[in-house]
């Protein structure tokens, strides 16, 4: 009888054991495939250890080998792209400052083109470029109060040194806006009056007016970190972005204009709080910014920057189909905002998003695909 007793109170048991069993299996089965998926989509992905820092993508080929040439001490291959860029003052003003940059490490190479050709627009643009860039990294990138009496006192020398350069390329060549965009930094850098900032901005408007390189000079301008407030400098992104053709990635603004004053209770004017990430506003500023970068030429110099952002923001509104999208087209490469802001290794906060992105975006196309879930 105990026999009978114990076997029928054991029924249950064993069936509520199955059960429970089946329920862990079931799960198993169901993270183990929804790991496969998400190995698949991170299949390819560039490791942190292999993310360059320097561009924000990768440089065309011609600019590429131009700038391999000047690091070997020959200026022509350089000279002969900046010819052949001509009037095209966007790919212009990135290309002279990336001769620039190079240009304020050793610049051997521009001494002799200047002096093989006496006033040349394009040696001059390099070398006035040049000039700001060094003072500028007499500076250093810390914040003021982590620089010392000597940095500031040779960032200043520098920088007004670098006025003359600038009046010279400006000459040589009028019709074009880079050297008034080196401008707007020695007025930052100078602590220059608001009237003159606007006086710079008119020449740089005249010449070009949805210049992207421009925009972001002037921005940094308008933030509270420099001259203006967190009120200036949405105002000035937000007339940009407003009054700019489809395609000029003047959508970035808005967004750059945010990042900049994120961590910001109130601005250096005492304005109201900061807006939230995935507000209605700024659901319609990534809207807009998705719009553009779809209209824009795939060889425009700057796509990859509006990309970054929007891969960025796309996550943090939790739009994960569209921040994969843009990691995916930009990953390997994370010179850009917001990465270059972050501290610490960036290269590991990049690839943590990217992969948040990735994996979420694989789910959303499992649910969509019409696959019954296990």
């Amino acid at each position: 009888m105990l026999m009978i007793v114990l076997t029928v109170l054991a029924i249950p048991t064993l069936a509520f054991l199955f059960w429970l069993g089946g329920v862990f299996v079931k799960e198993f089965v169901r993270v183990s495939r929804g790991g496969d998926r998400h190995d698949a989509a991170l299949a390819g992905s560039v490791p942190a250890g292999a993310q360059d820092t320097g561009p924000a993508a990768p440089l065309p080929a011609a600019e590429r080998a131009a700038l391999e040439a000047v690091r070997e001490g020959r200026w022509e291959p350089a000279a002969a792209l900046l010819a052949a860029i001509g009037q095209d003052w966007e790919r212009r003003s990135w290309f002279a400052y990336l001769l620039a940059e190079r240009a304020a490490e050793d610049d051997g190479w521009l001494t002799s083109w200047e002096q093989t050709r006496r006033d040349c627009p394009d040696a001059a643009v390099v070398r006035a470029r040049s000039t700001v860039v060094l003072a500028w990294r007499v500076r250093g990138g810390k914040r003021a109060r982590h620089t010392s009496r000597e940095q500031f006192a040779g960032f200043h020398r520098v920088l007004e040194q670098s006025r003359t350069d600038i009046e010279r390329a400006a000459k040589l060549n009028p019709a074009d806006p880079t050297p008034h965009i080196a401008a707007i930094w020695v007025a930052l850098g100078l602590g220059a009056p608001r009237a003159e900032m606007d006086r710079i901005w008119a020449e740089v408007t005249a010449r070009a007016p949805h210049h992207y390189e421009a925009h972001f000079s002037a921005l940094q301008y308008w933030c509270a970190k420099w001259r203006g407030s967190r009120t200036l400098a949405v105002s000035f992104a937000e007339r940009a972005a407003a009054s700019a053709p489809a395609g000029s990635l003047l959508t970035a603004f808005p967004l750059i204009a945010f990042y900049e004053h994120e961590d910001e209770d109130v601005d250096g004017h005492g304005a109201g709080e900061p807006e939230d990430v995935d507000s209605e506003a700024m659901r319609r500023r990534v809207d807009d910014a998705l719009r553009d970068v779809a209209a824009a030429d795939p060889a425009h110099p700057r796509l990859a920057e509006l990309r970054h952002l929007l891969a960025y923001f796309c996550l943090l509104q939790g739009r994960v189909t569209e921040a994969a999208e843009n990691f995916r087209l930009v990953d390997g490469h994370i010179g850009a905002l917001p990465w270059r802001y972050m501290a610490g290794d960036k290269a590991e906060h990049f690839c943590d998003m990217r992969d948040i992105a990735l994996r979420g975006a694989a789910d959303v196309a499992h649910h969509l695909d019409g696959t019954p879930r296990p």
